[in-house]
């Protein structure tokens, strides 16, 4: 009882304790006096004693809590009860100090969680701030170079001036590549982008996005297939339209990082609810310690190849986003020269 007493035991106690001296003493000077009915005279005494010690401790036993601990209440137990209770009195028959104590860790466990996820994301803001100006950057200093030099006077140089005027629209196809990928992700990321759910057969999906690559493939000699086993129809419930984004981007780098004479495929697999994507390819793979990053934004695996064969190094992330859209998965594995698959789920219609 007494080793974690609350205000109103407090109080008992200390009224028990005043009382039985109180009413010792009265009794002893009754029967020194040889009072008429001492007994009746120690009753009454005793319940006055008691009730005026108990209301009196009780009150300033509150009010000595109430102002010592106000501001830890104002401050934190009041922003976790609805409004119209934080003017409420304390409540003597609870253990204020320890439901306060355990409130104080609660709330300093949620200030140290909240300043390191303010820590994670301003480290993530600066590492953005500082990846987007390097992608825009290149571009950038690209298209002014080539201005530069056709104001120079290479524009009057028929054999130079097509050609950098080329190269410049190059360079900015690709500035909005990236605008058009960061406005793709901002719209994901907000929830912004309404998903336009129904059915639809996957597989057809895919050979649409094959005909799409078909020209791109054969300059490489790079085969788009379906796996063995793997080539049944399903009909599954998402956005078609930005399940093909998805598609598009995974098949579209199977090509970019593949080798000559290389193969891409793509498997379904039947997942009980859910039906398994699979794109597969058997080109240069990626280095264990890279995965982990794939999705990220503006992460690349070989920088300088990357940027040579050009898009905006969001794609991967945009495809993440779109999957968890979906309430979906994706994952990657790989192992380098051997090629990678990456696999997502969609839920069967």
């Amino acid at each position: 009882m007494l080793k974690n007493p609350t205000p109103q035991i407090i109080a008992r106690l200390a009224s028990l304790i005043i009382t039985a001296l109180s009413v010792g003493s009265i009794l002893l000077y009754a029967l020194f006096q040889q009072a008429a009915n001492p007994i009746v005279l120690v009753l009454i005494a005793a319940v006055l004693i008691f009730t005026g010690t108990y209301f009196t401790t009780a009150y300033y036993l509150e009010r000595y809590i109430y102002r010592k601990i106000k501001v830890i209440y104002k401050t934190i137990h009041n922003q976790k009860v609805p409004k119209k209770d934080k003017n409420k009195s304390i409540d003597l028959s609870t253990n204020i100090i320890e439901e306060v104590e355990k409130e104080v860790n609660e709330w300093a466990d949620n200030q140290q969680k909240e300043i390191e996820k303010y820590k994670l994301w301003a480290e993530y803001r600066r590492r953005f701030v500082g990846d987007i100006s390097h992608e825009l950057k290149t571009p950038i200093f690209n298209i002014q170079g080539y201005l530069h030099t056709l104001l120079d006077g290479a524009m009057h140089n028929p054999d130079t001036n097509e050609a950098f005027l080329r190269k410049a629209v190059k360079n900015v196809d690709r500035l909005q590549t990236i605008v058009e990928d960061l406005e793709s992700i901002s719209r994901l990321e907000s929830g912004e982008m309404l998903l336009e759910l129904r059915p639809f057969d996957i597989k057809q999906l895919a050979e649409e996005v094959f005909e799409e690559f078909e020209i791109k493939a054969a300059r490489r000699n790079i085969s788009l297939l379906f796996k063995e086993g793997a080539a049944q129809n399903f009909q599954v419930i998402a956005d078609p339209e930005n399940i093909r984004q998805v598609l598009t981007n995974l098949v579209h780098n199977s090509i970019k990082y593949g080798i000559d004479n290389g193969l891409t495929k793509v498997g379904f697999y039947d997942m009980d609810r859910n039906v398994l994507i699979e794109v597969a390819d058997n080109g240069i793979g990626i280095k264990k310690e890279h995965l982990p990053h794939v999705f990220d934004r503006f992460y690349r695996v070989d920088k300088s190849r990357s940027r040579a064969i050009g898009g905006s190094g969001l794609g991967l992330s945009i495809v993440k986003h779109i999957v968890e859209a979906h309430a979906q998965t994706i994952n990657v594995r790989s192992t380098q020269n051997l090629g990678s698959t990456f696999g997502f789920t969609l839920r069967k219609a």
